[in-house]
């Protein structure tokens, strides 16, 4: 009789799961047992995603799609919505979706793209499914940050953050990136004592999609000279499988990590001030508490 696979009688929700990193860690958890839902935003690329994890785990694999454009937030209420009704657990949420902005750009509901797509869904999401999350007894929730917060600050004024004036693709990338580690470390010390984790990740700089069309020039050139060094998704989603999945961190909860280790992040991610006002920035924001 076979041994069970690590991740078997397990459920992991991955954004961002048709391509890069988002993939290979979807397709890693599948190979570890677990059954996988896929959320990305094109139906095509979706599928095709399926298929590959299919194939790379076997004809046993359990792979679900979910097609939702996750920079609106009435979208990430359906996806919710939709996976409360199909699942009675979460035990694993991988916040992995994310671009790099280009050109300002406000969403319908009024969101500077990259914020709306990098934080408010990611802030949303979470929120939404904790009582999945919290059925499991021990769950994970895994952030997709990056090195980049280094250099980002929390803007509490929208009309600020939507600014032609102010707005930078840099500056806006950076912010969001910073938000993903203090929404981190202020959803760990809420979730202290439940079964529940949360901890984020750079994963080093990734040979993937993260770019849109209207990338500026500069960014485009940055980016291209940059290739030469930059890592494959196979070892850029070492960290996002780590944490999903390791026995060593299933206690582990509010630090961030590069390599597979904790690393040291920004004095201003740092900020237990910091955190409680983003979370209050965020709730007013999405409407979610």
């Amino acid at each position: 009789m076979a041994a069970a696979l690590p991740l078997s009688g397990k459920t992991a929700l991955i954004t961002g799961a048709t391509s890069g990193i988002g993939l290979v860690t979807a397709r890693e958890l599948a190979r570890q047992g677990a059954r996988v839902v896929l959320v990305g935003r094109d139906t095509e690329k979706a599928e095709r995603a399926r298929a590959a994890i299919q194939l790379a785990a076997g004809p046993d694999a359990e792979v679900h799609v979910k097609c939702f454009d996750l920079s609106l937030l009435r979208n990430v209420r359906a996806l919710a919505d939709e996976v409360q009704q199909e699942l009675s657990q979460l035990d694993i949420l991988v916040n992995n979706a994310g671009i790099m902005p280009g050109t300002l750009s406000i969403t319908e509901e009024g969101h500077e793209l990259s914020w709306a797509t990098n934080h408010l869904a990611p802030y949303a999401l979470t929120n939404l499914l904790l009582p999945l999350l919290d059925a499991a007894g021990k769950a994970r929730v895994v952030t997709v940050s990056s090195v980049a917060h280094w250099v980002g600050e929390i803007e509490p004024n929208r009309e600020t953050r939507n600014s032609p004036d102010k707005y930078s693709w840099l500056t806006a990338y950076a912010d969001s990136k910073l938000a993903n580690i203090l929404f981190t470390k202020e959803l760990a010390h809420r979730l202290d004592l439940t079964g529940i984790t949360a901890n984020c990740l750079h994963p080093g700089m990734v040979d993937t999609a993260l770019m849109r069309p209207d990338t500026s020039a500069v960014m485009k050139a940055l980016w291209w000279m940059a290739r030469p060094v930059m890592v494959a998704p196979e070892q850029g989603a070492r960290t996002s499988i780590y944490l999903a999945s390791s026995p060593e961190v299933a206690n582990v909860s509010g630090r961030y990590f590069t390599n597979c280790r904790p690393a040291r992040s920004s004095g201003r991610s740092g900020s237990s001030i910091e955190a409680s006002r983003l979370w209050r920035i965020s709730a007013e924001e999405t409407g979610i508490e």
